[in-house]
This record gives C-alpha cells, structure tokens and sequence, in this order.
C-alpha cells in the first residue's frame, strides 16, 4: 500500500469527524454543546461496527465507547431489516452505549452506489432529558428511571421521513424544549458534512481502494499498539481507588485493577470491584473499556484513533458491578467512577512504566446544576458547570495547572456567557493554592470558584474526592481533596454527603463555593530544585507553609519597593535537606 496514499486518507478521514464535531459546535444551540463542547463524532465499518476515524474536538470519554454503541445498535438494526438509504437512528438507553442518558447518540447509513460504505455516528450532550433533577444529575436517584427518559433504538428518519410524534415526544418531556429541539436537528445536519466528505474521496479513490486504505491503516494502529505493549515488562500488576460514597450510603467504594501484560497484549481484570452502587454512581461496562482506551491513549499519545487501536486488550467486568451497570442501575453520576478506573490503570502502569505515566489528575468532574424560573423571562433554564482542575506530575515535568477533565475534556463555560444567560454573579474564579501534589515534578493547582444566586433557584453536585485524593506515583505526594461549601442565609453549611447534595434552593445572595483537587505529585518532594519552588512562591501556586513542610526548605520574607516578597534561602535549605535525609 503507497504510504502516501495511506497517509492522506488517514489525515482525509479526520477531517470528515473534525468537521463533523465543528459543524455541531457551531450549530447547537445549547452551550453544554456550544461552549462545553460535549459532543463526539465517527466513522465506523458497516459490518464490524470498528472505528475509522474520531473527531478531535470532541470528550475522549466516547473515544471507544461509540465504536461499543455502533456494534450494539448494527445487531439490533439486522434484526429490523437492516439499515436503508435516509434513516437515522437515535438512542441514549446507557447498558447498549454507556455513559448516562444526558449523552443521545444517532447513526446514520452512508451507501455508494447502492451499498452500504460506512456509518456515521454523532454523540450530543441534552441540556436536560427530565426526570427528578434539572440537567439530569440526579445525586439522589436509586434507578435510572429517576435521572430521566430512555431512548431505545428507534428511527428518528425512516427513509428520510421524519417521525414528528417521536420529536413532540422528546420535547414534551424534558424542561428546555426549543433548545433540546434545535439541538436535535443539529445533530441530524451533521451528517451531511460527513457524506459530503466520504463521497469527494470515494469519487478520487474509489470504493475499493478506499476500503483497502481503512483496512491497512486499521491494522497498522494494531501493530503500532502491540508495539508499544510489548515494551511494558511482562508482569501482574495490581492497583485499586475509592469513591468517597454514592449519594445514598456514605461508604466508600472500591474499584480493583488487576493488569496483566503478556507480550503485545494487555488484559483488564477488574472483577475485583465492588457490586453495583445504590445510587447514581455507576459505569456502564462499554464506558469501562472505553476509559482504559482513554488511559493508554494518554501515555501511547501517537497512536492513531480507529478500531486496530483496541484490538490488543481483553476484559474480565463483572456483570451488575459498579462498573458494568445493570438496568435500572442509576448511571446520571457516571464521570465519577470513570475516574476510578482511569486512576487504577495509571496506577498499575506506574508500577511497570513510572518514566512514561503520569500521577493522577484530579479525578472529580463535580458537575454543578441550578435550575429554575429566569425573573426576566420567565423560561426555564439549566446552567451545567463541570470542574476545572489540576493534572499530575509526570517525569518530564509539572503537571497541567487548571486543565479540563481527563476523561472528558469538558470545558468551564465563560463567566461572561453564564452571567448572561442566568440569573448568578460570579465572586471569584481562581486558581487553589496548595492544591497539587507535592513532588520532584508537582501536580497542577486545581480551580476554585465562588457563584452567589440573583434570584430563586435549585442546585444539585455530584462530585467526589473529598476523602479520597488524588494519589501520586514515584515518591510524589497526594493532592488536596474537593470542597463544596454552601452559604445559605448568611450561614456557611457542609452537604451532608460533602461533595453530593440534590435539589438544595438558592434564594437571592445565597451562594456556592467550589474548590477541586490538583494532580499528584511524581518524584520526591526533597529533589524538587530550589529555582522551581520559588517560581511556585511567586505564582501563588503554594504556599509557604507548603514550601517548608512538603519541600524541605527555608523560606525568609523579603521587602524590595515596599512590596514584601517570601524568598528562599538556599543555603539554611540545602542544609535542612540534609537533616531531613539523615
């Protein structure tokens, strides 16, 4: 195969799904798409149901777990006499696609010359989907029935033909109907990007040549894989995480890796898990498989995103644990333990490859929720704020200071924009001093952030990693933990389940504090060099407390223009380490 061929049509292909995901985020009305970004959008084999090509503007959380959604949804559409020229069809139902119902996915067939070449698929974020709780985040739920309306496969165009009923049916249930409804349909256009794309290279290539170039490329993002895997020593290698509780029970519940490497194959056995949660913080088992593909991805960075990527892993989840949900497991908190089990396969690489894996991020999404009446128009509205945070340390260098998820890369809506649309004020927006992971190499600072209530409303948070910190690897020392604080009729409250609260009314100057975790720290603390300490002085990312009891140091306060200026003295530092050795 000519490698320039190969190469064009790989980087082509891209292009299709980035435009795809580019198309929706300029189209969708809601900023959950708009401004957050949280969508995704593929390409994938008609037959096998494996990835082609991924958009990369998209979350990385649907990274594999669209390929899981396409093979589930291509056995259940065979049995419905297959797809036809003109369909679409829609669903969000999470034990077929994973992740939770907020996430609605809709495929649609691509055929060339009567045959059908591919599927497309398109994953957006609703800004609501009912039930008990505006957004859909539901702390309290016991079965997913409570988070909202399932959506199981079904055509949303038959032949072209639009259902209406099913479209009155979707906005007649959810709290924010003109804009679930545009956002629908934004959905639907994008597929035209992606047949546009697809014939302009059938039509330069040809249908077999074109298949012929996926099928390489496919087999050589196996190859590449295998090539990495091959170089982790052989071994067992074990690692677990908690969740500080699940909403209901406040227990903490654990997620166990045991990772075997053998060769150029990997396998995840992760039956070591606790069952299934009471409440809402539960994985569905496609999203499980499709985070440890998140995870290597983060340390193998080059290699190409298709279907050959995921061929070297096998599983063994078991069915009904928490992190292989089971209907009607509640599933709205499943960026919980998403971070689990990502944390768990960093832990376990570490123990293999620590010069090539970094410590955790800070592994909460903590989404904030408010809801209700706007005093100016009387429309609902729903604002969604997923946390910033810090990312960890790692043998190169500090890590990523305020950065979005990991696992989902979902972005803070600006200030300015939630300001605008919703009835709050934001007093501070902040980075959190103290809040990476000490470490030769320090964990990122996390965010904090402070909202006060202009009028009415209720908010909810699902978030975690208050008793549970981000750990860190190679010597380095764990992050700080979340906080939520709650400031209601002048008095400061703590939720009962500190990071989880449901339906808490806001009245006007009533207000939420949010602060998250850094990463972790890599290495140890006492070989962090003195020049890289002070620069974390002087940017507020510790503080001096910190500097002396984590970094070992001595730290005397100076005064240049009246302006006072904390200082390390290195020679009483040097010595202090010395003594701290000893």
């Amino acid at each position: 195969m000519d490698p320039v061929t190969l190469a064009v049509v790989r980087g082509a292909m891209e292009q299709i799904a980035d435009e795809m995901d580019l198309h929706l985020i300029h189209a969708a009305i809601s900023p959950i798409i708009s401004e957050t970004n949280d969508c995704a959008h593929g390409i994938f084999l008609p037959n096998s149901g494996e990835t082609i090509a991924q958009g990369r503007f998209g979350l990385p959380v649907f990274l594999a777990n669209m390929q899981f959604t396409v093979q589930n949804l291509i056995t259940h559409v065979e049995g419905k006499g297959g797809f036809k020229p003109g369909d679409v069809w829609i669903l969000n139902d999470p034990y077929r696609c994973g992740t939770h119902l907020q996430d609605v996915v809709l495929v649609a067939p691509h055929f060339v010359n009567g045959e059908l070449f591919a599927l497309l698929a398109s994953t957006g974020h609703w800004m609501d989907i009912g039930g008990s709780v505006p957004g859909g985040w539901a702390p309290a739920a016991l079965d997913i029935h409570t988070e909202g309306i399932i959506i199981p496969p079904v055509r949303l165009y038959h032949e072209g033909q639009l259902n209406e009923g099913l479209v009155s049916m979707f906005t007649g249930n959810v709290r924010l109907p003109t804009q679930i409804e545009g956002d629908l349909f934004a959905m639907s256009n994008v597929f035209h990007v992606g047949r546009r794309g697809l014939d302009a290279l059938v039509q330069r290539y040809g249908k077999d040549m074109l298949g012929e170039c996926i099928s390489e490329l496919n087999d050589r993002s196996e190859q590449q894989m295998r090539s990495y895997i091959s170089e982790i020593p052989n071994g067992v290698y074990h690692a677990e995480d908690f969740m500080d509780n699940d909403g209901i029970v406040d227990s903490p519940i654990k997620i166990a890796l045991k990772l075997t490497v053998e060769d150029s194959s990997l396998h995840f056995d992760f039956t070591g898990s606790d069952p299934a949660a009471r409440g809402p913080l539960n994985l569905a088992r496609s999203t499980t498989q499709s985070t440890c593909f998140i995870a290597l991805k983060h340390i193998f960075a080059d290699v190409p995103v298709n279907g050959g990527a995921f061929r070297p892993t096998s599983f063994d989840i078991t069915e009904g644990s928490v992190i292989s949900a089971a209907y009607p497991s509640p599933v709205s908190g499943y960026l919980e333990p998403i971070g689990r089990v990502f944390d768990t396969v960093i832990g376990a690489l570490a123990q293999a490859i620590p010069d090539r894996t970094p410590a955790p991020a800070f592994g909460t999404v903590g989404v904030v929720t408010a809801g209700g009446k706007h005093p100016d128009t009387d429309d609902y509205f729903v604002a969604v704020f997923p946390y910033p945070g810090g990312y960890g340390g790692h043998s190169k260098g500090d890590g990523l200071v305020h950065g979005t998820p990991p696992v989902s890369m979902a972005n803070f809506m600006s200030i300015e924009a939630s300001e605008h649309r919703y009835p709050l004020e934001f007093e501070e927006f902040a980075l959190r001093e103290d809040s990476g992971g000490p470490g030769r190499f320090r964990g990122g600072c996390g965010t904090q952030y402070r909202f006060r209530a202009l009028s009415e409303f209720v908010i909810s948070v699902l978030g975690d990693r208050q008793d549970h910190r981000p750990f860190g690897i190679a010597g380095g020392g764990p992050a700080a933990p979340s906080v939520v604080r709650l400031g209601l009729g002048g008095e400061e409250k703590i939720p009962p389940m500190r990071s989880k609260l449901e339906k808490q009314k806001l009245m006007p100057g009533d207000s939420l504090f949010a602060a998250t975790p850094g990463g972790g720290g890599f290495g140890d603390p006492n070989d962090r060099p003195f020049d890289a300490i002070q620069e974390d002085l002087d940017l507020g990312y510790i503080s001096r407390e910190t500097a002396e009891s984590s970094y070992g140091v001595v730290v005397c306060e100076e005064r240049h223009a009246g302006r006072k200026r904390l200082v390390i003295d290195v020679d009483a530092s040097k010595v202090k380490r010395r003594k701290t050795c000893a």
